[in-house]
């Protein structure tokens, strides 16, 4: 190691490949047929999981900026987000090139692997809030179980949210200060009314309002990633299972209909 920090280029790299081990990454697609659409299948997958880690890390920036009552940086933070989610949602454009008998060509050699078995994915939506005990299944078991079941006992950006909006004076219930966070969220109509109440007087708390909106933009981006999810398994697989055995079609529909941070959805209707 240099004295400045930097690991120098071992021989036959640049340190450039060494700054973010280039090498390493360009070794680690081992397609097992001669499918010539299996390397760009497995490249996209890859670039997906580095995405929900990215993801995951600016959300976690968030929401700890946020426990900290640190909003501009938490609204920063969003804003950078947001383009990493435009990123994934753009992934299914080139999945959803491939032709149902391309797909074929190398499917049964997934075996029983699927993107239900994702860690990063998993706790990404732990950390939005989508906390469902259940779908700690598929990591049971593994050496990153530890890893996911933490992810489902500590507060998710929304909770930080609610929490920021108590501390600001807002009417929100003392329940959502400190409870079991592993959790589903139960929608509370107090905090609704603390919502609709930014969004009627926006003048009163702006900072408040860009948060609504920041939140609303990264639910709003997650959803038609799940949606566009749907709509690409349908076009290479129709209604049949997914891969891994999963139900495919039937349970992305059902996901799809989600929406994180539901306050923030309801008081869009009519009448609520």
């Amino acid at each position: 190691m240099r004295p400045n920090g930097h690991q120098p280029a071992s021989d036959g790299e640049t340190p450039y490949a060494a700054y973010a081990r280039m090498d390493t990454l360009l070794s680690l697609q081992h397609p097992r047929t001669g499918a010539e659409t299996e390397p760009g299948f497995i490249i996209l997958s890859q670039v997906k999981e580095l995405l929900f880690k990215l993801c995951h890390t600016e959300f976690s920036t968030a929401r700890d900026h946020l426990a900290a009552d640190r909003l501009d940086e938490t609204l920063w933070t969003l804003r950078r987000a947001r383009r990493v989610q435009q990123l994934l949602l753009s992934c299914w454009d080139a999945l959803g090139a491939l032709t149902p008998g391309e797909f074929a060509s190398f499917r049964d050699a997934l075996g029983p692997a699927s993107g239900f078995q994702s860690v990063m994915y998993r706790r990404l939506e732990f950390l939005l809030g989508n906390k469902n005990p259940q779908l700690l299944g598929p990591h049971q078991n593994t050496s990153r179980y530890g890893e996911v079941l933490a992810q489902l006992h500590e507060p998710s950006l929304y909770d930080e949210a609610i929490r920021h909006l108590a501390r600001r004076g807002l009417d929100i219930p003392s329940v959502h200060a400190d409870r079991d966070f592993s959790l589903p969220y139960q929608p509370d109509a107090r905090v609704a009314a603390a919502w609709r109440l930014i969004y009627e007087k926006p003048g009163r708390h702006p900072d408040l309002f860009l948060l609504a909106e920041a939140l609303m933009d990264t639910a709003d981006l997650f959803a038609r990633w799940r949606y566009t999810h749907l709509v690409t398994v349908q076009r290479l697989l129709g209604n049949r299972p997914g891969t891994g055995g999963t139900e495919g079609s039937p349970w992305l529909a059902a996901i799809a209909e989600h929406r994180f941070f539901p306050e923030l959805w309801s008081i869009r209707s009519t009448g609520e």
